[in-house]
């Protein structure tokens, strides 16, 4: 017998106003043990899901489940998750060990419980021996270390995190990324994290959740997500994007061939099956752009003239025109050298060609 879902969102639909609704329709299920993030621009709908799940916002309609328990109107304090925001909320005239024992202290915990579960807490993320500091006297990274252990200390069978990495430098952001995706793993406890950074979502995630416009775009693991995008938002917003407008010109359920500039016709994959005449947007991923001999005869083959070389530690970006358009290309470093100036020829591999009405 399958087991329940963890979380479930059952038609959950949220409006602030009475006539916008900031989330729409919401079916959302999650499981226990997943690493799950919602991602989307500002507005898109993913912090205020989060705020639903947690307790501080109500739905406007629908229902959210706790293992087939209805908690859409159950308190904050009630529902037990652990909760890590953005600016930590760090009591500062608290030691360290104080902050993490906060949620014992305020379900009545002994003394002795406390102190074992501070302790074993701060062990997960290797700040015993800063216990009896405070707040002011940690650096970023280990006041967002301490905002989690609070957050795990009282055992919560589920930890949702809203933008936690968000004020560090991008070294200590990445390094933390991987600290937070080891303790979840070696913890197995469910999380939820809300995030407007896809990089971040694709480093840490099981799968994500793309929001735009109060719905769910896509929901899938990260790879499946970046290689294969089910509408032009995704595969625009996720991750990087070399795209080209054209007209269908013929079609069937698998491919689409379309017409762009000066004659040039691409064959690609008929992502959202248009039809002959319809406008599509054809996306490929820059990495997935080869360059090719001059005398390389296509299909899906143009040249290009390149405008930039941008180097970037392990690979090397070439910024290409043609035409009107610009595309982007990704080589290793170990490719040819190519400078600006040069003309190039590229080759947009149909498999990895992407076409959306």
């Amino acid at each position: 017998m399958a087991t329940a879902p963890l979380v479930t969102f059952d038609g959950v639909q949220k409006t602030y106003d009475g006539q916008h609704l900031v989330v729409r329709d919401l079916h959302l299920t999650i499981e226990a043990g997943e690493f799950i993030s919602l991602l989307g621009p500002s507005g898109s709908g993913k912090t205020t899901t989060l705020m639903m799940l947690a307790g501080f916002e109500t739905p406007t309609a629908g229902r959210i489940l706790l293992r087939e328990r209805d908690i859409t109107h159950t308190p904050p304090h009630k529902r037990h998750f652990g909760m890590v925001f953005q600016d930590y909320a760090l009591f500062p005239h608290m030691t360290v060990a104080d902050n993490v024992a906060y949620p014992l202290t305020v379900r009545g915990l002994p003394r002795v419980q406390r102190e074992e579960k501070v302790r074993r807490a701060l062990d997960m993320v290797q700040l015993a021996a800063l216990a009896e500091r405070y707040p002011a006297q940690l650096s970023g990274g280990q006041r967002q270390r301490v905002a989690l252990a609070r957050a795990l200390v009282f055992d919560p069978q589920l930890v949702l995190m809203d933008e936690p990495l968000g004020a560090l430098d991008k070294q200590l952001r990445e390094h933390m990324q991987l600290e937070l995706k080891a303790l979840h793993r070696r913890l197995g406890v469910t999380f939820v994290y809300v995030t407007h950074d896809q990089s971040e979502a694709l480093t840490m995630s099981d799968r994500v959740a793309v929001f735009s416009d109060g719905v769910i775009q896509q929901i899938d693991p990260v790879e499946r997500l970046y290689e294969t995008p089910v509408n032009r938002f995704v595969a625009t917003f996720v991750g990087d994007s070399t795209t080209l407008g054209g007209s269908v010109i013929g079609s069937d359920e698998s491919w689409a061939q379309v017409s762009v500039d000066d004659g040039l016709v691409l064959r690609g994959l008929n992502v959202n099956a248009a039809g002959p005449g319809t406008a599509v947007l054809c996306c490929i991923r820059p990495e997935r752009i080869e360059v090719v001999p001059e005398d390389h005869p296509g299909p899906n083959a143009l040249t290009a003239q390149v405008d930039d070389v941008i180097y970037f530690g392990d690979h090397v970006r070439l910024r290409c025109r043609w035409g009107q358009h610009e595309l982007t290309v990704k080589r290793p470093l170990a490719a040819a050298a190519v400078q600006p100036g040069q003309t190039v020829r590229l080759y947009l591999p149909e498999p990895y060609l992407r076409c959306y009405r």
